[in-house]
C-alpha cells in the first residue's frame, strides 16, 4: 500500500478542544515548522530546534505570545519505515506534555483520572486529525 506524500508548505493548527489558554500547530518537517515561527514573529536567533537530541518528536512551548497567548508546536519527524501507528503513538505522546503544560498553566495539581484521561484523548485527537489533514 503506498503511502500519500505530506504537504510540505505549512503547518495544520488544531481546533482548541478543552484548552482554552493554549494553541496547538502540528508541523512534519523543519520548513513548516520555520515558516510558522516567521508567522509568529518569532526571531530567528530564538528559534529552538525542529526536534530536541535527534528525538523522533519535540513540543515546543512559547508562554505570553502576543497575539495568541500560550501556544504549543509539536514537531514530529515522518518517514517511510514509520508506520501510522507509531506516528500516533508519539501523537500521544506529545499530547500528554501538552496536558501536563496546561495541568501546569491553570494549577492544577491532582486532576480526577477521567478529566485527566478526557483531556489527553482530545488533544491527542486534534493531533491526529491535524497529521490526517497534512497528508
Amino acid at each position: 500500500m503506498r503511502r500519500k506524500r505530506l504537504k510540505r508548505s505549512r503547518a495544520a493548527w488544531c481546533d482548541r478542544v478543552m484548552l482554552e489558554a493554549q494553541y496547538i500547530g502540528l508541523c512534519v518537517n523543519e520548513r513548516q515548522f520555520h515558516r510558522e515561527l516567521l508567522k509568529l514573529k518569532i526571531k530567528p536567533r530564538e528559534w529552538p530546534k525542529f526536534t530536541n537530541n535527534n528525538a523522533h518528536a519535540t513540543t515546543h512551548f512559547f508562554e505570553n505570545h502576543k497575539e495568541h497567548g500560550r501556544i504549543a508546536v509539536v514537531c514530529i519527524t515522518t518517514s517511510r519505515s514509520k508506520t501510522t501507528e507509531q506516528i500516533y503513538a508519539l501523537l500521544v505522546h506529545e499530547a500528554v506534555h501538552i496536558w501536563q503544560s496546561e495541568r501546569d498553566f491553570i494549577g492544577e495539581d491532582k486532576p480526577g483520572h477521567e478529566t485527566e484521561a478526557y483531556a489527553i484523548q482530545n488533544i491527542a485527537q486534534a493531533l491526529m486529525v491535524a497529521f490526517r489533514d497534512l497528508r
